[in-house]
């Protein structure tokens, strides 16, 4: 084969290997968000049509897949909150972001905890956890500027709120209704002076 055609095949298995690893990142992410530490590297490998060997070449460890999925989540998370920074209303932008990460919590906390059974202590996701409260942060100061939350509020007690309110939704089989209500109360109890909150979150 000439060195041309060795360097298209190698292109091509780069390619491959890469879609290997976002299908093998795409079905982690389900299984272990719905299964938690009961799930298994196997069934990702089945349900991602690869062997459990591609799974391991591209991931040692569970822990070290499971590292992967969560650091990922947090940096799509934290891309969607930067995306917010300049929203025409500050205070819809960060309440509605807030109200987010709420449902999203369910799906975060089993993968997090499936890392920590499966004996992981990733600072990569504590790095990328740390990446998404200073977006959070920002998303804050701006709706303070606006008026829309209280200005004697600061990140750590908001975050606070949003990881108590998030483990209560993920945990609490609170129900939607529920869920609204308790976050409703929440923001009024963060709301400035200019905020309007749409109907439905009450």
């Amino acid at each position: 084969m000439s060195i041309g055609g060795m360097e298209r095949m190698d292109r091509v298995q780069r390619v491959d290997a890469r879609a290997n690893r976002a299908r093998i990142l795409d079905v982690a992410e389900e299984v272990f968000g719905k299964g938690g530490e009961s799930a298994s590297t196997e069934e990702v490998a089945r349900l991602a049509g690869v062997g459990i060997a591609t799974v391991f070449r591209h991931f040692p460890t569970k822990a070290a897949l499971l590292e992967a999925v969560l650091v990922r989540r947090f940096d799509r998370l934290r891309e969607q909150a930067e995306a917010l920074r300049d929203a025409d209303d500050p205070g819809e932008a960060f309440f509605g972001f807030f109200s987010h990460l709420v449902a999203d919590a369910a799906t975060k906390i089993a993968i997090a905890e499936a890392l920590l059974d499966a004996g992981g202590d990733s600072d990569g996701a504590k790095q990328a956890s740390r990446r998404l409260r200073q977006a959070v942060g920002t998303l804050l100061e701006h709706a303070q500027r606006a008026g829309a939350v209280r200005s004697d509020v600061e990140l750590p007690e908001v975050y606070a709120l949003l990881v108590g309110t998030s483990r209560a939704a993920a945990r609490g089989n609170l129900g939607q209704q529920v869920t609204r209500r308790m976050l409703a109360i929440v923001f009024d109890g963060l709301a400035g002076e200019a905020v309007q909150f749409p109907g439905d979150w009450r």
